[in-house]
């Protein structure tokens, strides 16, 4: 399905969606520049996907390609929205890998944690003054469904200890920068349609979760419905993995 397009104008809004050149983060890319925001789309080795983004969606898709697991690329993102004002943070960016915890060294556990949970923390961070002279401003963090549950997990562990602590810093960055007119809140989806294996137990709701699922979430956090609402996580999981 090709979505439409609202080319960006003077005055539009802004937004910034990581690891937003395929999959998930298309799809949220897709819902912010039909309800006409012009958006930063960040990638690290999606180029070709970036570029097939761009060629659909015109000029209301910039791109910006950086390594979020370093402070060098979460600046070059943050200097890649031009805008002063940024009306919308999604912290899309994620990565599950499929290892036993007895297979994972110390190097790729720390690089996991810093591009799932460290970049969330830090663009939040450098961002707050264009966030809040955006005000009222949103910040959507990207959980799992698993994320507020402090369970065993011995494959993709760092995966699930970072989105465990994207959890507490959304309700934490909620506290401290509703002051400022910013919400944060996250949305936390379950087995998608591009997730990686199987659910390994049926999805109540008969289908695994799409892609305008998710993107329904996001567009009720940043609406005017939600002024109160903040610091929750939104499940998006169609009753699957409720422990």
């Amino acid at each position: 399905m090709r979505w439409a397009c609202t080319v960006a104008e003077e005055g539009a809004r802004w937004a910034l969606v990581t690891a937003g050149a395929a999959g998930l983060g298309a799809g949220l890319v897709r819902a912010l520049v039909q309800d006409g925001f012009r958006v930063v789309v960040h990638y690290h080795r999606s180029r070709e996907a970036f570029d097939a983004l761009e060629r659909e969606l015109g000029a209301a898709v910039s791109g910006v390609s950086a390594d979020l697991s370093t402070s060098e690329g979460r600046a070059t993102v943050v200097d890649a929205v031009e805008a002063p004002a940024l009306s919308v943070l999604v912290n899309n960016l994620g990565v599950y890998p499929e290892e036993d915890i007895l297979d994972i060294d110390d190097d790729h556990f720390d690089e996991i944690f810093r591009l799932t949970c460290t970049a969330s923390f830090d663009l939040v961070r450098r961002l707050r003054p264009r966030l809040a002279a955006a005000a009222p401003s949103h910040v959507v963090n990207i959980g799992d469904s698993g994320a507020d549950r402090i369970e065993a997990r011995r494959q993709a562990t760092p995966y699930h200890i970072a989105k465990l602590g994207v959890h507490v810093l959304t309700r934490t960055w909620a506290e401290a920068l509703a002051p400022e007119g910013i919400s944060v809140n996250m949305v936390s989806p379950g087995f998608l349609v591009n997730s990686v294996g199987e659910p390994g137990e049926p999805i109540p709701v008969g289908r695994p979760g799409a892609f305008d699922d998710v993107a329904a979430a996001l567009r009720f956090l940043i609406s005017d419905a939600a002024t109160y609402v903040r610091g929750t996580n939104v499940l998006v999981n169609g009753g699957w993995n409720l422990g």
